[in-house]
């Protein structure tokens, strides 16, 4: 299962990011969980200092953007292959 944080206070951008990631994942048909990190010191406990933030079990993987759909699917690809 793949553990998928999001991190940000809440604003617009870490919403759709949020919004993103599930639909990536679901469409992919990979098993995920996500976790939306809203607290500043548990986000900068991950180095990142500009929000949204995209972690995917435990690396970061996108700081201060959202990333688009095809992004994050080749990102989750990624991450399942192994490479």
């Amino acid at each position: 299962m793949k553990k998928i944080q999001i991190l940000g206070t809440g604003c617009p951008k870490c919403k759709k990011l949020a919004e993103f990631a599930e639909e990536t994942a679901k469409e992919l048909g990979i098993e995920y969980e996500i976790e939306k990190v809203t607290k500043i010191n548990d986000i900068m406990k991950f180095g990142v200092m500009v929000t949204p933030a995209l972690v995917i079990d435990g690396e970061v993987k996108s700081v201060g953007k959202s990333p688009t759909i095809e992004q994050l699917k080749e990102m989750l690809k990624w991450e399942i292959s192994g490479k």
